[in-house]
């Protein structure tokens, strides 16, 4: 059964956009065991795994949170040509290394949405409810609101009741302390993974990825985001049903196909495993 997704950090000093890097090669036990190259950048007509398409459009995108998924995702989406705003809990002085490295702009959490088509908030479980209040002003009209986040009540969360007692799935509880409709995803995807193993459309080792929500239009802007990345998605149905990819199902970690991770999402069962209950 997988554990929590990790993946380490890249190595220092090296710049995607400008040329080869290496990041050591993260595995579903955390163990290190290789070096792997960044995918080659190619030409904006070829490549559609790095490289925005010509006549794509370019999104203001605020990351809350610059842990190993909000790290990897600022790299791709600025890697694709998007405005990339980038906050965390410590203050946008402590992320002027992912800023030199990637061109996004570090700013303070409060600010991350301003003007924003999409936000991916990307923090412990248990930090959502110490969240400024007001997070999500000022963001565009219908802005998308990406969830990643898992709940891990034993290994760092500790128990929480809406979820335990009320039975609300992870993403509806941090739904109700937004305050705004949320789209669950890449939250059983390994960091590493949106680095190493993006495809072009079509390509037969393509990884799916499922995503959840309620919001049809929201959905479908973050199912083409992720395309844009170079991952394929499934309608995972509405966040009720999205405990279909809760840690401890069969989807959570799976590396793997549309139809493998469709089959996933129908056999899982909404009892939590013991080691996923607080």
């Amino acid at each position: 059964m997988p554990t929590p997704p990790r993946a380490v950090q890249p190595a220092h000093g090296r710049d995607r956009r400008t040329g080869p890097g290496t990041y050591r090669a993260g595995r579903p036990s955390g163990a290190v065991t290789g070096i792997l190259p960044f995918p080659p950048r190619l030409s904006p007509t070829t490549d559609v795994c790095t490289c925005i398409d010509l006549e794509g459009s370019v999104m203001k995108i605020g990351i809350i949170g610059a842990g190993n998924i909000g790290g990897n995702l600022t790299r791709r989406l600025t890697a694709l040509g998007h405005d990339v705003s980038v906050a965390n809990s410590r203050g946008p002085e402590t992320l002027k290394e992912l800023a030199e490295e990637t061109g996004a702009t570090p700013v303070p959490a409060t600010e991350a949405a301003k003007g924003a088509q999409v936000v991916v908030v990307t923090v412990p479980l248990n930090r959502v409810p110490d969240l400024p209040a007001g997070l999500l002003d000022g963001a565009a009209e219908g802005v998308a609101v990406i969830d990643t986040n898992n709940y891990y009540p034993q290994q760092r969360d500790g128990r929480i009741a809406g979820i335990e007692d009320e039975g609300l799935t992870e993403s509806r509880w941090t739904e109700r302390h937004l305050g705004h409709p949320v789209i669950k995803a890449f939250n059983g995807t390994y960091a590493q993974d949106i680095l190493d193993r993006p495809r072009p459309a079509g390509d037969a080792g393509r990884m799916a990825l499922p995503v959840a929500g309620d919001d049809r239009a929201a959905k479908q802007v973050v199912r083409d985001l992720i395309d844009e990345l170079g991952f394929d998605t499934v309608d995972a149905g509405g966040l009720d049903d999205s405990w279909r990819q809760q840690p401890g199902t069969p989807v959570y970690g799976l590396q793997a196909g549309l139809e493998a991770v469709r089959n996933a999402l129908a056999e899982a069962s909404p009892e939590r495993p013991a080691e996923f209950r607080g």
